[in-house]
């Protein structure tokens, strides 16, 4: 090869000594003919269709969104009677997904109703001294003080209802037991929400202490994709870029990115709501995403990082033109492990030199050697 080199460099060095004239930029253009560039080991590769700006094969988990994953916890001490949900069920708002047997329940109960006797008595009491109070029969001390006992009891009894409200109990249940005066030690659980079961952890005759989570149902749409990128890759990104899944056929916006990098593997945290495809997801998966960039206003290709060469601190490809090759500069906006996508004035129907680039910058430096 070096020796078909320098029996070219002669040549090579009369046509750029014959272009000097040449108000184009003749240090830029390399004077070639199809047989030099055949000795030269050079390959041309046309240039990539156009694209708006994408960074492709990020890594990426899908994740719910915080305000769509609720835990259903046991209020009271109880026993699961029934479970009438599983893992992977959807469910509906309101829909019932467990029965409970509770002796705590039963005690709730007859502290509301207690509380409700309570309070009618203290509302009694405070009419009739109100009443007595304006006759001038009783002083106002009296009366103030059973405005105060009758305020303490309308907030016991308040106190009681939200109790069984957090047990689950509904406001017609509330209503129907304060009428009813008959208390039940049945307790049925809810679903919060539509959506999904996630993970069910109670069993039927299982004895449960208060607070232990019995299941995780979840929203699953839209969900969050959770990227790692390199932070070369965040410069041209913008909250609401188009991101894509394309595995998977999903999409959605970019609508958060990092402020600080990971300590092990040095990238930023993107966030991104996904809102079409999601049923093609499933919460935990690992997926590789796209993120559209910004264009500044021009057009960009994905080429081999082999065309890509440096030039007296420029970054240019060499384009093929019908006397050998240009040295076009470009920009390089994001650089990949193989491929990097550029931006500069090209016209898109151009074939760049992929392979033997470092002999084409040799030669258009006139630097005697080859690749």
């Amino acid at each position: 090869m070096k020796a078909i080199f320098f029996y070219l460099l002669p040549a090579l060095c009369f046509s750029q000594n014959a272009l000097a004239s040449d108000t184009s930029g003749p240090s830029d253009e390399l004077a070639l003919n199809a047989k030099q560039v055949q000795a030269l080991g050079v390959v041309t590769a046309a240039l990539p269709a156009k694209q708006s700006g994408v960074v492709s094969g990020l890594p990426a988990q899908v994740v719910i969104p915080h305000n769509q994953l609720f835990v259903i916890s046991t209020p009271f001490p109880a026993m699961v009677e029934q479970t009438l949900v599983g893992v992977g069920d959807s469910v509906r708002k309101g829909q019932p997904i467990a029965r409970l047997q509770s002796p705590a329940l039963v005690e709730a109960q007859r502290g509301l109703l207690q509380a409700g006797v309570q309070s009618q008595l203290a509302q009694q009491n405070l009419a009739r001294d109100e009443a007595l109070w304006k006759d001038g029969i009783i002083a106002e001390s009296r009366f103030l003080a059973t405005k105060g006992a009758a305020l303490e009891a309308g907030a016991a009894l308040s106190e009681r209802k939200q109790m069984l409200r957090l047990a689950g109990m509904s406001e017609a249940a509330i209503a129907q037991l304060q009428s009813s005066n008959s208390v039940s030690s049945l307790l049925t659980l809810t679903a919060p929400i539509d959506g999904a079961v996630l993970e069910k952890s109670a069993s039927t005759g299982q004895r449960l202490d208060a607070a232990v989570p019995m299941f995780t149902i979840a929203k699953l749409d839209p969900l969050t994709l959770e990227i790692q990128a390199p932070l070369a890759y965040t410069r041209d990104l913008k909250i609401g870029a188009a991101v894509t899944v394309p595995a998977y056929a999903a999409s959605g916006r970019l609508t958060a990115i990092g402020r600080s990098l990971s300590g092990t593997n040095q990238t930023i945290l993107l966030r991104a709501m996904i809102q079409q495809g999601t049923e093609n997801l499933r919460p935990g998966q690992f997926v590789e995403a796209s993120i559209s960039i910004s264009a500044n206003g021009g057009a960009q290709w994905e080429i081999p990082n082999s065309a890509i060469s440096r030039i007296a601190g420029r970054t240019v490809v060499f384009v093929a033109t019908a006397e050998g090759f240009r040295a076009q500069t470009i920009n390089v906006l994001n650089e990949g492990a193989q491929n990097s996508v550029i931006s500069g004035e090209l016209k898109g129907d151009e074939k760049i030199a992929v392979r033997g680039v470092s002999t084409l910058k040799s030669s258009l430096m006139g630097i005697g050697g080859g690749e």
